[in-house]
């Protein structure tokens, strides 16, 4: 393996003591590397993974642990671009077992325009699809576009949307019919009707977009990947598996529903500080509360004390009222909270870990920065950065004659639990 470069830059302080758990779990998985890969192996064989991913994680010192999983990731343009190679090659593999036959790729995105962050995002997503050897055109489903659409970015590249049209039971772009549509899309404003039904594979499949998925159903599919995970290297699960407690209707404007979720709070708190005694940890437990569908960091709150929930002010509970595309949260999950003691440069920024895979390989990732948020708070939301991950080597290619905290050690265990969150979302697939 080549000597590592200086990773000073690229890997953020734990601000904790608290470090004792992790470096124990990140030389657990180091010992148990041959027998890591080989499960992981034999399970994408039974439930191959989906087309991509993204995961946020958050890293305690204590525990290391996913807190959600985006199917439709954006955020490409943030991947270190010495990783492309490893992009264009998960393409290549994916797309070979998913549509052998094909030659042409018509992405699916969100109608964002004036999101330049995302649609950088999309021309290096489109980038990466046309050097692993395949045509790629983007099909917009925004309702008055009329024609081709070109955009120039930031960055120097240029993307052209297209009005997406269809034929029976096909949907092309103008002089071009592809065999395969991956969306880019959550779909949080509903499934399009343009696409149902259509003879192109589809890839993620609809039912996977926020009108259908909840995340309620990604963490209990994860609760029993990271049970089977962690009696195969017998390690208490609770180190990457986090609390949560599903609840039924809410409406927070009309106060209807409110005390099943301060009962979820009440029993989640009271699992986490059983563990957090368990294991020494002295901080005060504390849960999310967030829309059990949907993205972009909308409808989330940081809760310490089941009362709270009663006590929201009329601007707390309108911001939990709704979600992206301006669509209702009327169904809410309580997680339990982990902490990010990750902190980025002089400022100490709080930072957290996302990972990116395309199909069930690691291909890279960066640091979500925030500068106004605290250790026990979202970190999606406005005011954040990135930074890329510069790691030396691959995520899934740890060096042991290194400290179990060195960079790529640490960056192996982040692929870990990333592809164990990837593999609750391909079982969530073949369950459907």
């Amino acid at each position: 393996m080549n000597k590592p470069t200086d990773f000073g830059s690229s890997v953020p302080n734990l601000t904790t003591a608290l470090t004792g758990p992790l470096l124990e779990l990140e030389t657990h998985f180091l010992e148990h590397q041959a027998d890591i890969e080989i499960w992981l192996r034999q399970q994408w064989r039974k439930t191959p993974a989906s087309f991509y991913a993204s995961v946020d994680l958050r890293n305690a010192g204590f525990k290391l642990a996913p807190v959600d999983t985006n199917l439709f990731p954006a955020g490409f343009n943030n991947l270190n671009s010495q990783f492309m190679p490893l992009c264009i090659q998960a393409v290549q593999s994916v797309m070979e077992r998913i549509c052998p036959e094909a030659c042409g790729v018509l992405i699916i995105p969100e109608n964002h325009t004036r999101n330049l962050f995302y649609l950088e995002s999309l021309a290096t997503l489109q980038d990466i699809i046309r050097n692993a050897g395949y045509k790629a055109r983007i099909g917009s489903l925004i309702p008055d576009l009329e024609g081709p659409q070109e955009i120039e970015l930031p960055s120097g590249k240029r993307i052209i949307l297209e009005p997406v049209k269809r034929e029976g039971d096909k949907i092309f772009v103008e002089g071009f019919s592809p065999c395969t549509v991956l969306l880019n899309n959550d779909l949080s404003a509903g499934r399009p009707a343009i696409l149902e039904n259509i003879e192109q594979t589809v890839i993620p499949p609809l039912d996977l977009g926020w009108a259908n998925r909840l995340k309620s159903m990604h963490f209990t599919e994860y609760q029993q990947v990271a049970n089977e995970f962690a009696k195969k290297i017998d390690i208490d699960p609770w180190l990457i598996d986090p609390v949560f407690h599903k609840c039924g209707e809410i409406n927070f404007m009309k106060r209807e529903g409110e005390e099943c979720v301060a009962k979820g709070v009440e029993e989640t708190l009271k699992r986490v500080q059983k563990k957090y005694d368990e294991y020494g940890v002295d901080k005060r437990p504390f849960a999310i509360v967030k829309a059990d569908a949907g993205t972009y960091g909308m409808g989330v709150m940081t809760v310490h004390e089941p009362d709270e929930i009663f006590e929201l002010n009329r601007k707390q509970r309108t911001r939990m009222s709704s979600a992206k595309e301006g669509s209702a949260i009327t169904r809410v999950i309580v997680q339990e909270g982990v902490y990010s003691f990750e902190t980025w440069g002089a400022d100490k920024a709080v930072a957290e870990p996302v990972v990116y895979m395309i199909d069930h390989f690691v291909v890279g990732g960066f640091y979500r920065v925030h500068t106004g948020r605290g250790v026990n708070e979202n970190l999606n939301a406005p005011g954040m950065h990135f930074e890329p991950l510069a790691f030396a080597e691959c995520l899934n290619s740890p060096d042991n004659n290194l400290k179990p905290d060195a960079a790529p050690n640490r960056f192996y265990a982040y692929g870990v639990i990333a592809r164990l969150a990837l593999l609750a979302a391909a079982r969530e697939i073949s369950n459907r």
